[in-house]
């Protein structure tokens, strides 16, 4: 083969390649779809917002069935999730297999759902109805999946927030609240006996915000500092969610069990907040979730646990501007609701109306690779002769 011709067959291969060098940039990572707002794009929409990003798993707080239905054939992984409010209900087994006949059943041959969060931060709201009803609700969804044949394919779990951790500093110190402790031991066997992972929402902005002088932003930014040592494992801490998460297993240990897998259910960083929610800027918001996913995708796991990679749901899909409580809570998510990122983080999805607009500047940008391209190759010709 000639020169010129080994240089027109490279020139007709980067027109073959040259899309996939443009391809949008995504990762594997779970992400919380919140619907706690009147101008959301439709779940149609949001299906191909997602498709976009790559993102593998998505968690939700209901089973909304047109979002199962938009995801049909998809290949994403959802967690679908019970109402608190539902749980006493729940413990009666006739109530759970109606629950799993009508909200699971009817999607699960085309729309992936493998788990079902059995309420959500049940412990937070101080009522002994809930919180007799967490395990016994638990306990009848899971008997229901069996007698209904779908336990290999469906499991069951709960999502705590971070308030049931009394002692998380050093992580080897990682202790549950004692007056929690009755609860959450016959739930920790539980998940042993059915092999279900257990979920916490941890979230560093909110122990920064709650004590900025003492805390260091780098640390819960994933940012280089310094860092800490646990006294106990001599083991080195670099940033404050991985420190969460082994104080987590080690809360668990302390309750006799090393064989159940801790998932981080929401996490997140809000690029707004009310004036005394110190951290709450867009700038924080990007480094955050942006380090966070290039911990993902590089499957790291935490100083105790450094061969098992985190497995997190990023909080939040989109603003949320119904939800409830001080600014901040409306501003976590990664992208606006007309489909527009909120920051900067890598990620390029976009939703159907942006369609065109994504298309046409991956058609410049292809075009302007192949004039560059053709331009090298002819200047290199011209200095042969």
């Amino acid at each position: 083969m000639t020169t010129s011709s080994f240089f027109f067959a490279l020139l007709l291969l980067s027109l073959t390649f040259s899309d996939l060098f443009l391809q949008i940039r995504g990762f594997n990572f779970g992400i919380n779809y919140g619907q706690v707002g009147d101008n959301l794009p439709s779940p149609s929409d949001v299906a191909v917002l997602i498709k976009s990003l790559k993102v593998s798993k998505i968690k939700l707080y209901d089973s909304n069935p047109d979002i199962l239905s938009a995801f049909a054939n998809s290949g994403v992984e959802f967690i679908v999730g019970t109402k608190n409010e539902d749980l006493p209900s729940l413990r009666d087994p006739s109530n759970a297999q109606r629950w799993i006949q009508q909200h699971v059943q009817p999607y699960i041959s085309q729309t992936k759902i493998t788990c079902i969060a059995v309420g959500n931060e049940v412990f937070d709201y101080n009522n002994p109805q809930l919180t007799t009803s967490l395990l016994p609700a638990m306990q009848s969804m899971y008997n229901a999946l069996v007698s209904l044949g779908l336990e290999q394919k469906v499991t069951v779990t709960s999502a705590h927030s971070y308030n049931v951790i009394a002692s998380s500093f050093p992580p080897s110190s990682g202790a549950f609240k004692q007056d929690l402790i009755q609860y959450i031991q016959p739930i920790l066997n539980f998940h042993a006996q059915i092999k279900s992972p257990f979920l916490i929402n941890a979230y560093p902005f909110f122990a920064y915000k709650g004590n900025p002088n003492q805390i260091s932003l780098n640390y819960v930014l994933f940012q280089p500092n310094s860092g800490s040592i646990d006294p106990v494992t001599n083991l080195h801490y670099d940033n404050m969610l991985f420190a969460q998460i082994d104080a987590v297993y080690a809360a668990i240990k302390r309750l006799g069990h090393t064989d159940i897998e801790v998932k981080i259910s929401e996490t997140g960083w809000p690029s707004k907040g009310s004036p005394d929610e110190i951290g709450a800027t867009p700038q924080n918001a990007e480094i955050y979730n942006s380090n966070l996913l290039k911990k993902i995708e590089q499957q790291q796991g935490t100083p105790a646990r450094p061969s098992v990679p985190v497995d997190v749901f990023v909080f939040a899909l989109f603003n949320e501007n119904l939800k409830p409580g001080p600014l901040s809570e409306r501003n976590f998510g990664l992208y606006y609701p007309d489909g527009n990122p909120v920051y900067n983080i890598g990620l390029e999805g976009y939703l159907p109306e942006m369609t065109g607009e994504f298309e046409s500047k991956s058609n410049v940008l292809s075009i302007n690779f192949v004039c560059i391209f053709a331009f090298l190759l002819f200047t290199w010709e011209l200095s042969r002769h």
